[in-house]
């Protein structure tokens, strides 16, 4: 008998085995299991855990944002800014701010491109940042008028000597 109490009414019940036919519905392999691999393995937003978007894709997201009218906005930051430290960022200490977090905010390439109805004028702003940039993280983010949020954010540009980016091979240990 079990050390759990049962009520009076749950002994008088009897369980007999189903004869139904209920499909096998195997485990997960374990190889197929991975352990978190924290080293050089930091994200920025969306699609970040995916290999670096190729211009055809970058071009799609653009085309997304403009047909759901969302502001485009680039934002840059050099490699020394683009991920939080201690020495980087001012930090609140007393608790008093819930869900804050750091690094929320990079340098803005020009203005946002508020009314932005095409998306080649994205694109172009693209390469002009990354001309002017080219050892910078690059980010292109979209905001919602209607609800007044940031709705998208990726990134459009790893500086070409980085090694924080790993591929999915390279995540587990």
């Amino acid at each position: 008998m079990s050390a759990i109490a049962c009520k009076p009414a749950c002994k008088a019940m009897s369980f007999k085995a189903s004869k139904a036919s209920v499909p096998l519905v195997r485990a997960p392999v374990a190889a197929r299991m991975q352990v978190w691999q924290p080293n050089n393995n930091k994200f920025f937003e969306t699609f970040s855990f995916l290999p670096p978007l190729t211009d055809d894709q970058i071009a799609k997201q653009v085309d997304y944002m403009i047909a759901n009218t969302f502001t485009p906005c680039l934002e840059f930051a050099n490699k020394s800014q683009a991920y939080v430290s201690s020495e980087n960022a001012n930090r609140l200490t007393n608790g008093a701010a819930a869900s804050y977090y750091d690094n929320r905010y990079w340098t803005m390439w020009k203005l946002p491109m508020f009314g932005c109805r095409d998306g080649m004028q994205v694109l172009k702003e693209i390469v002009a940042c990354s001309k002017a940039f080219p050892e910078a993280y690059i980010r292109l983010v979209a905001f919602d008028a209607a609800r007044q949020v940031q709705v998208m954010g990726f990134l459009v540009q790893r500086p070409q000597n980085s090694t924080d980016f790993q591929p999915p091979s390279g995540r587990s240990i």
